[in-house]
């Protein structure tokens, strides 16, 4: 897989309409899957990403099977790409104690380098304007009475390209019908807007960090392995090309107790758990550094802030042991575009938009992140790690209704 395609976007920029009906903020999958259906319908389509294609991102890369339709609904050739099936779940406390299931629905492992890369070749062929290396540092919405008394309403972007090479090809400023928020669990214009989970002070859901490697290790290619540590866990599972992803997320306190000293803390804190430790001895690291993010938050968020229809994390973030935070980023943005949609085609008000999506939303995902954070609270601790395997051990039917808890249907 190269970066030819997206080495030749000066040509796509150089065609640039400072207006489209929708501009989407942030090209990762929620971003990239909302563009796609939106140009399917024939909308005029602009996506802004600071990053270039392809790139890694700190994320667990397992999907689960509620999304494979409607990836290859989008164009997404899923079943020539010989991606792992996972339908086995294993589960170990922080000394080591291990509790094994199936998992009802299973999914697939595929990493976001690669998928992201293809879904912005898709949107692209599409006829998605996309820019990347494109910072937006400002959303603005704007409503003003026109002469028939009626209300009308857009959004202004300004934009900052990140690549010297575009300047004299991107407009300082775009304007859009409809905007739609994509642009993950943090960002400077979630900052800017002061929003709620931003101003909030440290505390157990707000201050994590996330690490990611791909390795090469011998491990069963259809299981899904959680370690616990302590103030953590470890997710490893089969990606593409025979690799594995290993992501873990711990606090913020873990790694400053350590010196701010990533492998410090993994000999200290990760190795107790002895599955980990024989990973991180025996497993070949792929990359030279790991991939990091910090400041990672599980409060709630809104789904709809300033007008914009916020999609995948940046509408809110659900804890990685739920393995299935890209699918409900996937249906979050088919559940957006359909009310965008009927806005486009002037059936429902722009409240009525906003209003319909926050319910469907509330509707899909509220009772899955309420199931996430109260297993996240079992996980990283001695006592309570051993309490769940031990719990699941002697009672094994347990296990699916609290795995399916935090799964949806097919979308």
């Amino acid at each position: 897989m190269g970066v030819q395609a997206f080495n030749h976007c000066a040509g796509i920029m150089q065609k640039n309409n400072p207006y489209t009906d929708i501009a989407v903020v942030g090209g990762g999958l929620a971003g990239l899957c909302f563009a796609i259906q939106a140009a399917d319908k024939g909308y005029s389509v602009a996506l802004f990403e600071k990053e270039k294609y392809p790139h890694h991102k700190v994320c667990g890369e397992y999907i689960s099977m509620e999304s494979w339709q409607f990836l290859i609904s989008l164009g997404l050739p899923l079943g020539s790409l010989q991606l792992p099936h996972i339908n086995q779940l294993q589960v170990s406390s922080v000394n080591g104690k291990l509790f094994s299931h199936s998992l009802p629905l299973g999914g697939f492992g595929i990493s976001r380098y690669q998928i992201d890369y293809l879904l912005a070749e898709i949107a692209i062929k599409k006829g998605v304007q996309l820019f990347t290396q494109t910072k937006v540092n400002e959303v603005v919405f704007n409503e003003q009475q026109t002469e028939s008394s009626t209300q009308k309403s857009s959004f202004t972007l300004s934009l900052q390209s990140l690549s010297g090479d575009m300047e004299s090809k991107l407009s300082a400023e775009w304007t859009a019908a409809i905007a739609v928020g994509s642009f993950g669990k943090r960002s400077n214009l979630d900052v800017k807007w002061e929003r709620n989970f931003v101003q909030q002070k440290p505390n157990k859901l707000n201050n994590y960090i996330g690490i990611k490697y791909h390795i090469r290790y011998n491990h069963a290619a259809d299981t899904i392995a959680l370690h616990n540590f302590l103030n953590g866990y470890c997710g490893m599972s089969k990606i593409e090309d025979d690799k594995s992803c290993l992501c873990y997320l711990t606090t913020a306190q873990n790694l400053k107790d350590n010196g701010n000293s990533i492998k410090r803390m993994e000999q200290h804190i990760l190795h107790k758990n002895p599955f980990l430790k024989k990973i991180f001895n025996e497993a070949e690291f792929l990359f030279a550094q790991p991939i990091t993010i910090s400041q990672i938050s599980f409060q709630p968020k809104e789904s709809v802030e300033n007008h914009l229809l916020m999609v995948g994390d940046a509408a809110s973030s659900i804890t990685p042991l739920c393995g299935n935070g890209m699918s409900m980023a996937m249906h979050a943005s088919k559940l957006s575009f359909e009310q965008v949609d009927l806005f486009l085609q002037k059936k429902i008000s722009r409240t009525a938009m906003e209003t319909s999506y926050q319910q469907a939303w509330k509707k899909q995902f509220s009772s899955r992140l309420a199931a996430g954070r109260l297993i996240q609270s079992m996980f990283g601790s001695v006592a309570t790690s051993n309490l769940l395997v031990g719990t699941m051990n002697l009672f094994p039917f347990l296990a699916t209704p609290l795995i399916k808890a935090t799964h949806g249907r097919a979308f």
